[in-house]
């Protein structure tokens, strides 16, 4: 996996060549501190080594042929511990002098962890509030400024921009309602307690519930209904003007795609948004560090990115995804796996993809997610092996 194929291979599009391409990485954590493991005990974590791969990436993306238009930083970018030992700002300096080399804008995503170092208040004047990238004209036509509509405390980090015309990428905050970063006497903290509380009766919140509700932990939060109904404002906007979107946050908001621990509050209400309407194409997450995938049954890729945290020296965890008319192919390094991943009006291809998620296991080619000789004519996998 860590040999990236040309990416032109096994092309059913009139286009040969993409046109454009990002890169995406997910749950960095850096802390200056011992490998650790996770709260179960379960999985190693890399802390200091995460930097090292932060920079591989980066000399990677620098060292394309093509650069990538942008890179998404899916949030967790330095480790809760280092607020334990007030290192938050030197661990965030550091992490942010690799970016700096990146030749490519990279749009940042605040996760659970960035909420742990930081305030919200913090967080908005920071380097890590990428909104100065955001599409401005749209602000002034179908979709509000939330920024100017009500409280700055208040507020949400969401933003959306289009690196090509047709094709508009929206930002999410899944930690909207939560009960980190806030300011426990600002209204959404208390609303967020009160939902957390409603759904967990444990003393400590940060463990699950039940088995029927496991999402409703501390780590966790959601989105608020000024967010989601900006997002339904977007959205229309897209459909009206036959854009193709792809939504990022951290956490992910489909069942398929993660472990249910890891979803986000009212999932099913964001999924309920994005479903009403026909120009979301892909949802990007991370939080969720062995990474998860899933095609929904209204033809949306959710993928859940894997996390450079838990991942080996000796391995990567990046990737880039090359756009094209008709899919998305997504060329991964180490633990990140390859994959093809067609619009919706591609409707046999995308059965096949659906049809092929069935097939998982060790034995799979990572490109498509198919066990050896169950691709259909067509399949850009087979096209691949025969040597087209």
């Amino acid at each position: 996996m860590d040999e990236v194929q040309s990416h032109s291979q096994g092309s059913t599009s009139q286009t040969s060549e993409p046109l454009f391409s990002f890169g995406i990485i997910a749950d960095i954590q850096y802390a200056d501190q011992e490998d650790g493991y996770d709260f179960l005990g379960y999985h190693r974590r890399y802390y200091r080594h995460s930097l090292c791969h932060l920079q591989n990436a980066v000399e990677d993306w620098n060292g394309m042929n093509v650069q990538p238009s942008f890179v998404l930083q899916l949030g967790d970018i330095i480790d809760g511990f280092n607020a334990q030992h007030d290192m938050s700002e030197k661990a965030l300096e550091r992490v942010m002098k690799k970016f700096k080399k990146l030749r490519a804008p990279v749009h940042h995503i605040w996760g659970n962890h960035e909420l742990y170092n930081f305030s919200r208040d913090y967080l908005t004047k920071s380097e890590l509030n990428t909104t100065y990238l955001q599409d401005q004209t749209l602000l002034g036509n179908s979709a509000r400024d939330q920024s100017a509509t009500g409280d700055a405390a208040e507020s949400y980090y969401a933003y959306h921009f289009c690196p090509r015309a047709k094709f508009r990428f929206i930002l999410l905050d899944t930690y909207d309602l939560s009960v980190l970063g806030r300011d426990t006497s600002s209204k959404k903290y208390q609303d967020s307690l009160r939902i957390l509380q409603a759904n967990n009766p444990n003393n400590n919140l940060n463990i699950p519930p039940d088995l029927v509700n496991p999402h409703f932990v501390q780590f966790n939060g959601g989105f608020s209904q000024d967010q989601l109904d900006w997002v339904n404002e977007v959205l229309t906007y897209a459909d009206k003007n036959q854009e193709r979107v792809v939504i990022a946050a951290h956490q992910p908001i489909h069942p398929d795609s993660t472990n249910l621990v890891c979803l986000a509050w009212n999932y099913k209400a964001a999924l309920s948004v994005i479903h009403s309407h026909h120009s979301v194409v892909c949802f990007l997450s991370g939080h969720l560090h062995c990474g998860g995938y899933s095609l929904d049954s209204q033809g949306i890729h959710h993928l859940s990115v894997e996390g450079i945290i838990e991942t080996s020296p000796r391995s990567h965890a990046f990737g880039t995804i090359y756009v094209y008319d008709d899919r998305m192919i997504l060329k991964g390094r180490g633990t990140v796996p390859d994959r093809v991943m067609y619009y919706r009006e591609n409707e046999a291809l995308m059965q096949h993809t659906l049809s092929c998620s069935n097939y998982l296991s060790e034995a799979c080619c990572s490109t498509c997610s198919v066990l050896d000789g169950q691709c259909v004519e067509g399949c850009p996998h087979l096209q691949v092996r025969q040597g087209n």
